[in-house]
């Protein structure tokens, strides 16, 4: 039984209906809105056992230092703010079950020591990744925290095709969504798993990092 939050009304417009399966529209960046979907899932479903924090993204408008305090701390709300809530909303729930997971998305901007284009993004999903290594000892809930490189979606795509042939060979491959599912599973059934950073590029095989994340 899954709870889909997501800001587009029409997000699962295209699916067929399964009783298993529950929309909420919600903005991540707006605290009541967190508060409903968890409320959601324990009336509709009667619990909550497993909670996937991948809302974010970059904005299309400008990037600090040039954009306005509000466009830069919405890229904070959206990615960093936004897990960190509706984690700490999850909590009693699943003790309540008897344990739980959560599995956070944060991004190879995260861990790069380059320069970025959007230092916001890049110091958001950074703090993703330091709150999920310092909340791995919670009473009752395993958190771990996925860092794929640059994930095939459409809007990959579009970006990829208007760059140069040069910027194209240095962007590399894409990592695809199915793996991006299959690790988000994978790490919700490790029992034995929590504060783990999993990273995973799109040329390589997923790998713990850092030295505490060592696979059991």
């Amino acid at each position: 039984m899954v709870v889909v939050a997501d800001v587009e009304p029409g997000a699962l417009a295209a699916r067929e209906e399964d009783p298993a399966v529950a929309f909420v529209r919600c903005d991540v960046r707006v605290a009541a809105d967190l508060e409903r979907v968890v409320g959601f899932a324990l009336d509709r479903f009667g619990g909550l056992d497993v909670l996937v924090n991948n809302a974010g993204g970059v904005s299309r408008g400008a990037q600090w230092p040039v954009a306005s305090v509000a466009e830069w701390r919405a890229t904070l709300e959206l990615n960093l703010v936004a897990p960190m809530l509706l984690t700490q909303l999850a909590l009693e729930p699943m003790r309540a079950r008897g344990g739980g997971a959560v599995v956070n998305v944060a991004s190879s901007a995260g861990v790069e020591w380059t320069p970025y284009s959007s230092p916001e993004y890049g110091a958001a999903k950074a703090g993703v990744v330091r709150f999920t290594t310092a909340a791995g000892d919670l009473p009752g809930v395993r958190v771990n925290c996925i860092v794929p490189g640059w994930i095939g979606l459409p809007r990959a795509h579009e970006e990829l095709a208007a760059m140069s042939p040069r910027e194209r060979a240095a962007a590399g491959p894409f990592v695809e969504p199915s793996a991006i599912a299959d690790a988000v599973v994978w790490l919700a059934g490790s029992d034995s798993l929590s504060g783990c950073v999993v990273e995973m590029p799109g040329d390589s095989e997923r790998r713990f990092l850092g030295t505490g994340n060592e696979e059991r």
